[in-house]
């Protein structure tokens, strides 16, 4: 046997010696390195689980941050759409307030006015009341006044009918005694003087005698214009009415006004009514004389 056989199986044989021990070795460790493995495949399924879970949990997260998100970013909208309506209230609230102050301005002027006017006016009817109690004391003094004229006008037309009473009474035992002289003067065959009649023929308007005042005019209320304060009596020219003749009008007992002639008609005049005490109606009397 050759040497470089005999050193093939020395180094054959150290070769075998290694690999076997190399075996022993890698069979010793084998079920180490399994057991690891297998701890570490149970590790990595624990942190797989885990990891899944903590996935399904973050996932879950994540919903629920998408769902809350959503529902703030509703509430934020809704929020947003109140916080443009209450915007828009309180614009509408401040031009409100604007106008209400202007108002509030303009009724303060105007109160201030009103009060001013109604000073005013107080003073004013003040004043009026006064003019009024001190017209009311001249009116109780005309009327007085008037009361006391018109008995004195009642005794005189009083004395006035009597004396035109006796007057007639003298006129007829003159006309008697006329008479009765004209019998004794033809039964003695004398011619009495001449006369004439006593009393004027009827229709037959007399002349007034020297001093004596003329005879009243009187007549009635036709029409009245109380706009314009014109009244027409139903007398005229042919009755004697002139130009400026005052009729008194009357009703009853009660003195109504005064009507001064500014038109005369043959049978009508028309004038303009003066002191007038109450208003005066178609029919009362108008008469140039109280």
């Amino acid at each position: 046997m050759s040497n470089l056989t005999k050193v093939l199986i020395v180094l054959l044989t150290i070769s075998v010696f290694c690999l076997c021990g190399s075996v022993v070795t890698y069979v010793a460790n084998a079920d180490n390195y399994r057991q690891k493995y297998n701890n570490q495949n149970n590790e990595f399924k624990a942190l797989e689980e885990k990891a899944e879970s903590l996935t399904n949990q973050l996932n879950e997260k994540i919903q629920q941050k998408d769902d809350l998100e959503k529902t703030l970013n509703n509430q934020i909208a809704s929020l947003k759409t109140k916080a443009d309506d209450l915007q828009a209230k309180l614009s509408i609230a401040e031009r409100e307030k604007a106008e209400l102050v202007e108002k509030t301005n303009n009724l303060a002027s105007i109160t201030k006015a009103f009060e001013e006017t109604t000073k005013k006016h107080t003073e004013t009817l003040d004043s009026a009341l006064e003019e009024v109690k001190q017209l009311k004391a001249d009116q109780i003094k005309k009327a007085k006044e008037l009361d006391e004229t018109s008995a004195a006008l009642a005794e005189k037309t009083a004395i006035i009918d009597s004396l035109n009473t006796e007057k007639r009474r003298l006129i007829e035992e003159k006309a008697d005694l006329e008479n009765r002289l004209d019998k004794l003067l033809r039964a003695g065959g004398k011619i009495p003087a001449g006369t004439g009649p006593v009393t004027p023929e009827k229709g037959r308007v007399s002349a007034a005698q020297p001093g004596s005042e003329p005879a009243a005019i009187k007549g009635r209320i036709l029409e009245l214009d109380l706009k314009n304060s014109l009244a027409t009596v139903s007398v005229g020219s042919a009755d004697g009415v002139r130009e400026g003749t005052k009729f008194h009008v009357t009703r009853g007992d009660a003195f109504i006004c005064d009507i001064l002639i500014t038109d005369v008609d043959t049978d009508k005049a028309v004038g303009a009514l003066e002191l007038v005490q109450q208003p005066p109606k178609v029919g009362d009397s108008a008469s140039t004389s109280l």
